[in-house]
């Protein structure tokens, strides 16, 4: 084979995939060779490869079923779930990992990428990742019979940039060169288009093992475009399964007097069993459960589909609210949508496809088998990007930025730059200026995130820009430009446009939040809209009038001051106290009313300045030894007064 052949990987919480778009087995004939888009098998034979890494006995890497088959007799020596943990701080997981039997190693600092403990080393998630990412790799290296270098990945929509870079990071530990990142939900819906080939609008709920996810998306004539998306970056089939074990445990230490918790090995048992009886569910209405457990007890119970429905109805509807704000988003109402497209093994559960079909009004497609159409789609947009065939030649993806992207201004408001729901690619421009006199640096902080102030957005992370010549408050002008490439990673750049100083970062994102802060930033939003931005009009307002009073004092100074009669300088003092009364109250219309008033009050200084000031430069001296101030048209100040 050439080195050209681009495959797409599906790498899942639970089980991966890879795909191909090209000659080899068909989705229509999957016994016979022909041309389309098709599943990669393992040595095995099985197209699902379970994202489950162990060691065996003589530490060897064990990828797959064999380590899911060891996970069952020695746990403490397996890692499973492991994209639950990509990109995550040390601070974010500890009540998960009480939900694992893999422990992190000791000595990790706050804000440190996670390790984890395998043997007698430890694995960054990343690194966990690329084993299984190597492990498909030799799948398509197998099958092609030759070298495979590149590869196309797919990611949750609601992953952020810290998850996203440490996506690519497992693929580069792999030998991979990713291409491109996609978004799990923009991928089915490449599957889809490409075997439905019709215009529409299309809702995608994606319901995996460790996360959902919802796009609604318009496909015309070859053209997907991402409308809206949303989602929950912590929910999925892992959640229904912790359930069952959490009842099951309470089950056998009530009425059989064992802690299952003190036997790793018992817990993996109860939990393969648990699942597997989750699984039977969806095609029958009930399920025995039997399993092994110490001091020589039994546990044996049956399991209706009724009842497991009772147990998992609210993780079911926490699935329902991103569906409902995606919708609103995209200015649509459910009866719009023309089709639904389910993806992930969860969406085979009964009850998750009456609901989706209630809140959609329409009955939703299920042709292609949910846990293998992203990795279709993934192959779909490797095909695109190695050169496309006649089925994709003209076929375009547009996807979009989930959360709003900007700055930290004067005062701690967010200075928004890239709106949510933005196509990307995308890049914006805005102009800033200093707040502090003779100040020679400028902090950036950039944020993610739907609140008016900084301090209620995600801190993607810190840059300084350096060596601004000392200048008056407001004259630097700073051009600070933010670009999202094709993988959804944020590169942000800040100018200094009249010493033409420069400083730039890819964000790596800091460590910290937590998962229920990303997943209700946009619903906080909401809630918290009214206080938000009569808090914003507050700072701002309070900003203006400091401006305003600084003018004033330097104004003060200058010789045009005395050229006013007496009346006039006490209606000014008069104006200046009201304003700065009103600045110490919380009611932005009256600091908003008291500058209208000092503004009019001041006008014949400022004229009186300005005919000082061409006077000044009529003589030949400079103009900013007149002191003049930036006119109304300046950029709004950058950061907080702790820039120096």
């Amino acid at each position: 084979m050439t080195d050209d052949k681009v495959v797409g990987i599906d790498l899942g919480t639970t089980n991966s995939l890879v795909a191909y778009m090209g000659t080899g087995p068909t989705l229509a004939h999957p016994d016979a060779p022909g041309k389309g888009v098709f599943i990669i098998p393992g040595e095995d034979g099985v197209n699902l490869v379970p994202s489950v890494v162990a060691l065996d006995a003589e530490n060897h890497v064990l990828v797959g079923n064999a380590a899911r088959t060891a996970l069952l007799t020695s746990p403490e020596r397996a890692v499973y779930s492991v994209k639950r943990l990509m990109g995550r701080g040390v601070e974010d997981v500890q009540e998960e990992l009480k939900l694992f039997p893999f422990q992190l190693a000791e000595d990790l600092a706050p804000g440190e990428v996670l390790r984890i403990k395998l043997g007698g080393r430890t694995y960054t998630p990343p690194e966990i990742s690329a084993q299984i990412l190597r492990q498909l790799k030799r799948n398509a290296e197998r099958f092609f019979g030759g070298a495979v270098k590149q590869a196309v990945i797919t990611v949750p929509a609601y992953f952020n940039d810290a998850q996203r870079q440490a996506t690519k990071d497992a693929g580069r530990i792999a030998g991979l060169e990713v291409l491109r990142l996609v978004n799990e939900p923009t991928a089915a819906s490449l599957a889809y288009g490409l075997d439905r080939k019709q215009n529409g609008t299309i809702a995608v709920y994606d319901f995996g093992g460790g996360t959902f996810d919802v796009s609604i998306l318009k496909l015309k004539d070859g053209i997907f475009e991402v409308v809206a998306t949303n989602g929950d970056t912590h929910l999925g089939g892992d959640d229904i399964d912790n359930l069952l074990i959490a009842v099951a445990v309470d089950d056998i230490r009530g009425d059989l007097g064992v802690d299952v918790r003190r036997y790793p090995d018992a817990v993996q048992r109860l939990r393969s069993a648990m699942i597997e009886a989750k699984i039977a569910l969806s095609s029958s209405e009930a399920a025995d459960v039997e399993v092994e457990l110490p001091e020589g007890k039994l546990y044996q119970r049956r399991i209706t589909r009724e009842m497991l429905e009772q147990m998992i109805a609210p993780i079911v509807e926490r699935t329902l609210g991103p569906c409902r704000r995606a919708l609103s988003d995209a200015g649509l109402t459910a009866q719009q949508v023309d089709e639904v497209v389910l993806v992930g093994g969860s969406t085979r559960i009964p009850l998750v496809r009456r609901e989706v079909e209630a809140l959609f009004a329409r009955k939703p497609h299920t042709e292609l088998n949910p846990d293998e159409v992203v990795a279709l789609g993934a192959a779909v947009q490797a095909n695109i990007l190695a050169g496309g065939s006649d089925e994709t030649k003209d076929m375009l993806l547009l996807d979009v930025t989930p959360l709003s992207l900007g700055i930290e201004a004067l005062g701690g408001v967010t200075a928004k730059i890239i709106h949510r729901n933005s196509t990307i690619p995308a890049s914006a421009t805005e102009h800033f200026t200093t707040g502090v006199e003779g100040q020679v640096s400028v902090a950036i902080h950039v944020l993610q995130g739907e609140r008016e102030l900084a301090k209620d957005c995600r801190s993607l992370a810190r840059f300084d820009l350096k060596g601004i010549p000392p200048m008056p408050a407001g004259l630097p002008r700073i051009e600070v430009r933010f670009l999202i490439d094709a993988n959804g990673i944020l590169h942000v750049s800040a100018r200094e446009q009249r010493s033409g100083k420069e400083a730039e970062i890819q964000v790596q994102p800091s460590y910290g939040l937590t998962d229920e802060q990303v997943e209700n930033m946009i619903l906080d939003s909401f809630d918290n809209a009214e206080a938000d931005l009569a808090e914003r009009q507050l700072i701002e307002s309070r900003n203006e009038a400091e401006t305003i009073l600084t003018a004033l004092g330097k104004g003060r100074r200058n010789a045009a001051w005395k050229m006013l009669g007496f009346s006039e300088q006490r209606k000014v003092d008069e104006l200046e106290q009201r304003l700065r009364l009103a600045m110490s109250g919380g009611d932005h219309h009256s600091i908003r009313r008291s500058i209208d008033e000092l503004n009019q009050a001041t006008t014949r200084l400022a004229e009186l300045m300005m005919d000082a000031a061409v006077g000044s430069a009529l003589h030949g001296k400079k103009m900013d030894e007149t002191e003049m101030e930036d006119g109304p048209s300046a950029p709004h100040p950058i950061g907080k007064a702790e820039f120096s």
